[in-house]
């Protein structure tokens, strides 16, 4: 099997290396799955992943832009 490469048919993982959880949504900002799904990945079976990652997109919206320092505290502009 010299030069032949081995792939597998299940869906890669969504990690970005930008490991942060959203503390009120707990999603992680980088790849949008919870703390969870992140831990059980690798024993996830194909569906599972499949799952998760099909509703990933929509989770997108939850994540809110969070606003620090001063203006976040009192909420100026």
């Amino acid at each position: 099997m010299t030069g032949e490469l081995w792939e597998r048919d299940e869906p890669e993982s969504p990690c970005v290396k930008i490991c942060v959880m959203h503390p009120a949504e707990g999603l992680c900002i980088g790849c949008l799955r919870t703390m969870d799904e992140i831990a059980r990945w690798g024993a996830m079976t194909t569906e599972e992943r499949r799952a998760v990652t099909g509703s990933l997109p929509g989770r997108a919206g939850r994540i809110t832009r969070r606003r620090g320092g001063r203006a976040g505290r009192v909420g100026a502009d």
